[in-house]
This record gives C-alpha cells, sequence and structure tokens, in this order.
C-alpha cells in the first residue's frame, strides 16, 4: 500500500444540492482543492479528483467528491481506494453531521453510521468501518422537520454567515489528521471546542 491519503467529501451530485447541508463535506473539499492549488477532474471511478501534496514536501493526497448520489458513495470511494492503493485507515470521509451542533468539527475513526446512509454504503464497499471521518456538525431539525428535508435544505442565512469559517476549521482537521494523527488532531480539534 502506499502512502497516500484519500479525502472523500460526501454529497449529492448537481447545483440543485450544492448549497445543502447534506454537501458540507463537499463543500470542504473545495477549501483543501484551493489550498493544494488543485482543480477537480472527472475521474473513471466515478468522482471528481484532485491530486496533490499536503504542504511542501508533505504526504500525497487524493481529494474526491462522488458524482453519484451520496447514499451510494461507495463504489467510487471503494474504485477510487483500489486504483490510488489506498488502504482504508489512509481513507478520510468528510461528512455532515446532525448529531452535532452546527459550527462544530469532530474526528473519528470507525463506530456507526449514525443513520448516515453515504458512510454506510463506504462502509460496505470497503468490507470495514475502519476509516477516519471529520464529522461536519449541521445541528439537529428544527421541530418536527423530517431529518431527510432538513439536511437537503440549503443553511439558513444566519448560518452561512459562520460556513466559511466551519469549512475553513474542518479542512484544518483533515489537515491535522494527515500530518499529526487521530489522537493530536482530536486533542486540538475537540479541546478548541471544550
Amino acid at each position: 500500500m502506499t502512502d497516500t491519503w484519500l479525502i472523500v467529501g460526501l454529497g449529492n451530485p448537481g447545483s440543485e444540492y450544492s448549497g445543502n447541508r447534506h454537501n458540507v463535506g463537499q463543500m470542504v473539499l473545495d477549501e483543501l482543492a484551493s489550498r493544494i492549488g488543485g482543480k477537480f477532474k472527472v475521474h473513471k471511478s466515478r468522482a471528481q479528483v484532485v491530486e496533490g501534496r499536503m504542504g511542501i514536501g508533505g504526504p500525497r493526497v487524493v481529494l474526491a467528491k462522488p458524482m453519484t448520489y451520496m447514499n451510494v458513495s461507495g463504489g467510487p470511494v471503494s474504485a477510487l481506494a483500489k486504483f490510488f492503493d489506498v488502504a482504508p485507515d489512509h481513507v478520510i470521509a468528510v461528512h455532515d453531521e446532525i448529531d452535532i451542533p452546527f459550527n462544530t468539527v469532530k474526528l473519528k475513526i470507525g463506530g456507526g453510521e449514525g443513520g448516515h446512509n453515504g458512510l454506510r454504503d463506504i462502509s460496505k464497499a470497503l468490507a470495514t468501518k475502519d476509516y477516519l471521518r471529520v464529522r461536519v456538525g449541521v445541528g439537529r431539525p428544527p421541530g418536527r422537520m423530517d431529518t431527510a428535508d432538513f439536511v437537503l435544505r440549503d443553511f439558513a442565512t444566519p448560518e452561512k454567515k459562520d460556513l466559511p469559517f466551519l469549512l475553513d476549521e474542518a479542512a484544518d482537521a483533515v489537515e491535522l489528521l494527515i500530518t499529526e494523527g487521530l489522537l493530536s488532531a482530536q486533542q486540538k480539534h475537540h479541546a478548541a471546542r471544550s
């Protein structure tokens, strides 16, 4: 296996979804792509991909935005992992998370998918849950709103003001995860919030 990292931003394809809470993972990938000076290109694995290095002389990274719908993200992720020879412990899924407040980022490896169908499909396709996750908090739906309706809506106007900071923080978390490892990234990142 190579020392390449595969960073996958989850979301749905198409401009009508691009501002949705469910697409926050792809928004983070856009931020990471701008940091490494890359532009997304279509890859045969049904994903848009940017290849580059994290920092000068840093580790090689493949940033990927599946072009499939969220619930079937596993196929492209598995195909990319095979193509770039990336082990599951070097796969990072960046995704929306309703179980943590908006404007919060948490990191973990493995564990349950918390009802997130995109993660469930990736776990199935990789035949393991032991890949890294950068969980970007979008908060819970208000009142009795259906969760699916909530995540398929754009961020509210007050949230949009803070969104660039959230994307920046999530991109920082990905970089820390790669350069310093999960424990160090969790200590720095989770401590900053408490």
